[in-house]
């Protein structure tokens, strides 16, 4: 028990001791424990801290980053497409670069509808759970918008939809590079109305109209898929991603956007419309083709066009009971409030203002320094395989050449309506193949049938290219021109003969010293051959037809312009299709197909001036190569055209004498080399008798002066009838110098004036001076200056008033008849020269019907017998007359019938039919324009057109009253009656 008890103790000792120990164990482990998460809470609640902290501040980053988002975006839109009224504001300025966007209107994002937006913890809520977001479309990747509605109230809010839309991308497009074609098939055009008065500057802004039947909307939509067409197998190819990387190459060549404006889609769109459609809407954007269209949910939408295919490509909106909303999400969740248009007047006032910022934009000018040669490079390119020069700009890397001379590259056909540039094709044409080929390379015949003065400056500055240029040609000088060509084609044909060579390559090989140029006919509205079906007419095209066929051979290149190919009359066809060089700038779509070929219509879709198609196959499809003619300004080309004739003239070469016909302007008796021969006195031999001639003008073909002898014949007078002053007192003045050249009239003693133009008692020594002038012009009159002039110049000049016409007259007679008794006698001739013969009542024809006056034997004869018989007479006696009549009616009452027939040489100017056909049996003196007269020979009917002689000019009256002085008087033993020319 003891032991037990001993034992039991020490057991409890020992458990006390080992509880004691474990109780001391288990309080310094569970210190640590709990020492261990204390330290672990701490170390947790300090990562949250700093977790929460990051997060907290991270979040409100991205809301600081997406408010300054939005606020951008806000700022950008406003900036972008400002309130209606800002851009109306004086310091507003149109867009010089394309926008990234364009705004329709505003969205409001409201975060608490957005699942997941809004965090529960307070501590992140944002400041304001409402986002205004602009509706922006984007520029230019994603441009194209869809609206697609169903009844009457999402109509009605698509339609002002479109025209914000419109009006944005009118506004912040640079002007000019934005192009409409508008649908309308329900609203026949009153959707867009208010665009309409783009076309009042410029038509192809709305591409001329709004268009609302099937077959016009068709149409419509094939002319922008053959755009899309053209420019990407002619300008991106694979060269270029999209329009817009073309353009940043093309400067100014770029290519305008199109957009493609739609209402109430599918109404009246055919099968083949939707079809294109589709094309328009997936290919177009790549293209600068865009497409704003609405669509009609309710009605039977068209196989052709899948709708979700199209919407994938477009800007998509949905139209719902509060608004149009975007189609795909998370934006679907909120309508868009849409930017209403601005009131029909400020619409009207920012439609014009945005169409005067166009007027000129259209304009695209690629300068000719890009085409011309540097200046070490002119004049060295040889022709003998043919002419290649550059025209302008084809695309963004290359330039468009003209080659002819080459296989079937012979002739060229250049068609282009008013303002399409065709003048300034031309003028490039020629200064650069000026400055490529020297004149013994290359020349010029250039005809301008044009109420203009294109080719004047050619003439003016002397290009040294040049061997003929007509200006406001006649028809009978473009013949006379093609004549002389083809009178060049025949001489060649035999010169190659001689030489064994077939041609102009091979005879210049084989004479490489003998200059022998390619000549180039250039001839601008060539359709004036053919005005009418008469002898002309099938000359020129007789002309034209061996010209074109044979010309290649012998280095002859016809070059044809016209405005149009159209009309009742024209050149062969088979001419025609002989030309494989056709070059079409801006036209309709009739000439479009006559300039290129039926299947060809591209020339139907140029759009600015300069833009043209050069096709070398004949006008086939395959052969189009789209340009833009380099522009040459006026004053650079007078430039370029002084420094070829100056070096023309350092080169020494010897170049035939360029001739010049300038249909718009009187000719210049200047200009006439015999005449000033004559004047000079280097034709004067006294060894040859030559009948007394005048000079009338400058002929309408290329020949010399018209001229006019007058032999002692009966009814070697000369007749002048019309109204135009200036032509007749021009002629008249010139044909005197001229008399007085050969007569000699230079060297008589001057005959004394009463200082009034009239002549004093001393002129009784003169009662017959060779020269008469019967003056009827009044005294104050600028006529009457032009004869106190020639008689101040040339002495020996006689002017007689009316009321000393009776007595010089009764002088005449008596010189009349004092030669006619003498016969045998020679005398000097005399010429009456009677301006406006109304104005003279002593001449007038005697009215033998109505006469009171005296009668008898011993009566004295009228004024009107004596100059009836001094008609009569006088050519046989060597007395004529120069008459100008004023009108017909008036020439009845001075002149009888049978005066009027000896009056057999009769120079007309314009009149009407009925007095033209009274005086030469033909109407055709009505046909006369400006400056042309008729030369009618009564006897034989024949019938020569020329341009009268102007005033002369003071300048040249002096000269030649000079000239004539120094030539001193004629040898003693020389009859007055004879001069000598050459």
């Amino acid at each position: 028990e003891a032991g037990r008890k001993t034992q039991l103790a020490a057991l409890d000792s020992h458990v006390e001791q080992q509880r004691s120990e474990g109780e001391q164990k288990f309080q310094s482990v569970r210190g640590q424990a709990q020492s261990h998460l204390d330290q672990c809470q701490s170390d947790h609640r300090r990562q949250q801290a700093t977790a929460w902290s990051g997060l907290k501040t991270k979040w409100e980053q991205f809301y600081h980053q997406v408010s300054q988002q939005i606020t951008t975006l806000q700022h950008e839109a406003t900036t972008a497409s400002p309130p209606w009224d800002r851009i109306e504001a004086s310091d507003w300025n149109p867009a010089s670069q394309v926008p990234s966007g364009y705004t329709i209107g505003q969205q409001r994002v409201k975060l608490d509808q957005w699942p997941g937006a809004v965090s529960s913890d307070m501590r992140l809520a944002p400041r304001t759970t409402e986002l205004i977001i602009p509706a922006t479309i984007e520029f230019p990747t994603h441009a194209s918008l869809m609206l697609q509605w169903s009844g009457p109230q999402g109509r009605t809010a698509s339609v002002p939809a479109l025209q914000v839309a419109m009006l944005r991308l009118l506004t912040q497009i640079p002007p000019g590079k934005i192009r409409f074609t508008l649908i309308d098939p329900v609203g026949l055009g009153e959707s867009f109305g208010g665009f309409m008065h783009l076309a009042d500057v410029d038509e192809l802004l709305v591409t001329s109209r709004i268009w609302t039947e099937a077959s016009q909307i068709e149409a419509r939509l094939a002319d922008l898929t053959e755009h899309m067409e053209n420019v990407l197998q002619t300008y991106l190819r694979n060269e270029f991603a999209t329009i817009e990387d073309y353009n940043h190459h093309a400067g100014e060549v770029a290519e305008p956007y199109r957009f493609l404006v739609i209402s109430d889609y599918p109404a009246k769109l055919s099968e083949i419309a939707a079809s294109r459609l589709l094309s328009i809407i997936t290919s177009g954007p790549r293209c600068g083709v865009y497409t704003l269209m609405s669509v009609d949910m309710a009605r039977d939408l068209p196989q052709q066009l899948p709708l979700e295919t199209a919407a994938a490509a477009m800007s998509t909106y949905q139209w719902t009971p509060d608004g149009f909303r975007a189609a795909a999400a998370p934006l679907s969740a909120w309508p868009v409030a849409l930017t209403p248009p601005p009131e029909p007047e400020q619409f009207t006032r920012l439609v014009k203002q945005m169409a005067e910022a166009s007027r000129d934009a259209r304009r695209v000018e690629v300068a000719f320094d890009r085409i011309a040669p540097k200046p070490e490079a002119v004049w060295s390119k040889d022709s003998r395989a043919g002419i290649d020069i550059p025209l302008g700009r084809a695309g963004a890397t290359k330039l468009q050449h003209l080659k002819l001379g080459q296989g079937t590259s012979q002739h060229m056909l250049v068609a282009g309506k008013t303002g399409s540039g065709k003048s300034t094709f031309l003028h490039t044409l020629i200064v650069n193949v000026a400055l490529h080929y020297s004149p013994q390379e290359v020349n010029f015949y250039l005809i301008d049938f044009k109420k203009g003065v294109e080719f004047k400056d050619y003439a003016a500055l002397q290009l040294p290219h040049c061997r003929v240029v007509a200006i406001e040609s006649d028809r009978e000088f473009g013949v006379s021109a093609l004549q002389n060509l083809d009178a060049v084609l025949q001489e060649r044909g035999e010169l190659f003969r001689k030489h064994g060579v077939q041609d102009i390559r091979g005879f210049r090989d084989a004479n490489p010293h003998v200059a022998l140029p390619r000549l180039m006919l250039v001839i601008d509205e060539f359709q004036e051959f053919f005005v009418e079906d008469d002898k002309l007419a099938q000359t020129a095209s007789l002309m034209f037809d061996r010209l074109v066929r044979q010309g290649r051979a012998f280095g002859i290149h016809v070059i044809l312009g016209s405005q149009t190919l159209g009309g009742a009359y024209s050149l062969a066809r088979s001419t025609l299709g002989q030309i494989a060089v056709r070059v079409a700038l801006q036209c309709s779509e009739a000439d479009a197909h006559l300039i290129l070929s039926e299947e060809n219509t591209a020339a139907r879709l140029l759009t600015r001036p300069g833009e043209a198609i050069y096709n070398d196959a004949n006008g086939m499809i395959e052969g189009n190569h789209p340009f833009q003619v380099a522009w040459l300004p006026d004053s650079q080309r007078e430039e370029l055209i002084r420094r070829l004739a100056e070096q023309s003239r350092k080169a020494q070469y010897k170049l035939d004498t360029m001739i010049v016909f300038e249909g718009n302007i009187p000719s210049d008796p200047a200009r006439n080399g015999a005449l000033h021969r004559l004047i000079e006195g280097l034709d004067n031999t006294p060894t040859k008798r030559i009948t007394p001639r005048i000079w009338l003008g400058d002929a309408v073909e290329i020949k010399q002066p018209t001229e006019l002898s007058f032999p002692r014949q009966s009814g070697s007078h000369l007749l002048l009838i019309g109204q135009d002053t200036e032509a007749a007192l021009g002629l008249m003045g010139t044909a005197i110098v001229s008399l007085a050249a050969q007569s000699g009239i230079g060297f008589q003693p001057v005959i004394p004036t009463a200082g009034n133009g009239e002549a004093d008692d001393r002129l009784e020594a003169y009662p017959t001076a060779p020269l008469l002038i019967f003056d009827g012009s009044p005294v104050d009159s600028p006529d009457a200056d032009l004869w106190r002039q020639i008689s101040k110049a040339i002495p020996g000049v006689r002017v007689v008033s009316p009321r000393q016409s009776l007595e010089v007259l009764q002088d005449l007679t008596e010189e009349l008849l004092s030669r006619d008794a003498a016969r045998d006698t020679s005398r000097p001739p005399i010429f009456v020269f009677i301006s406006q013969i109304s104005r003279f009542r002593d001449l007038r024809k005697p009215d033998d019907d109505y006469s009171f006056g005296s009668s008898g034997a011993d009566a004295a004869p009228s004024g009107g017998k004596l100059f009836a018989d001094l008609i009569a007479n006088g050519p046989e006696n060597g007395i004529h007359t120069i008459i100008w009549c004023d009108s017909y009616n008036n020439l009845e009452r001075w002149v009888s019938r049978q005066s009027l027939r000896e009056l057999e040489r009769r120079v007309l100017f314009q009149m009407n039919a009925t007095d033209s056909s009274n005086l030469i049996d033909s109407p055709i003196a009505s046909r006369l324009g400006t400056h042309r007269a008729l030369l009618h020979f009564q006897e034989s009917g024949a019938i020569e057109k020329f341009r009268p002689y102007g005033l002369p000019k003071p300048a040249w009256l002096d000269w030649a009253a000079g000239c004539l002085q120094r030539r001193g008087p004629m040898d003693e033993a020389t009859d007055l009656d004879s001069f000598m020319v050459t």
